[in-house]
């Protein structure tokens, strides 16, 4: 197995084990030291302070879905183009994500996602609408 196919697997394995609250998975996926930036908010550093925001993920009222579009990769690199979900009960916010992740020692290092915020605006419209028609 190449180094570009080793990545494109572990960012897969390490997004799918969190859609499916595989914690343990996902966290053992991550470098220790990883920097995990939604581009615009703050940057979240070390895999305890990520590990935070998954644990939070796979709580029962809460949840995250991840649809695969487009995957590719350069060496220690990969690129996605992919659709999320943040799930609060019955309102799911789905909004289109681009991610560079950064492997180091088989790990991802870097996890950096970028996405419109306008788009993700959308997504909660849409989220809300769903919840309240769908009653």
């Amino acid at each position: 197995m190449t180094e570009t196919q080793q990545a494109t697997e572990i960012v897969e394995d390490m997004l799918y084990a969190v859609k499916n609250r595989d914690t343990d998975r996902a966290m053992a996926l991550l470098h220790k030291e990883i920097v995990w930036h939604n581009v615009g908010l703050p940057k979240v550093r070390g895999a305890s302070n990520v590990g935070w925001f998954m644990r939070a993920l796979a709580k029962p009222a809460y949840g995250f879905d991840v649809e695969m579009h487009n995957i590719a990769a350069n060496g220690d690199i990969v690129l996605t183009e992919r659709t999320d979900a943040l799930i609060w009960r019955r309102l799911r916010i789905e909004f289109w994500v681009c991610g560079t992740f950064e492997m180091r020692d088989g790990t991802v290092a870097v996890w950096r996602d970028h996405f419109d915020n306008l788009d993700f605006l959308k997504g909660v419209v849409r989220g809300l609408f769903r919840a309240v028609v769908g009653r």
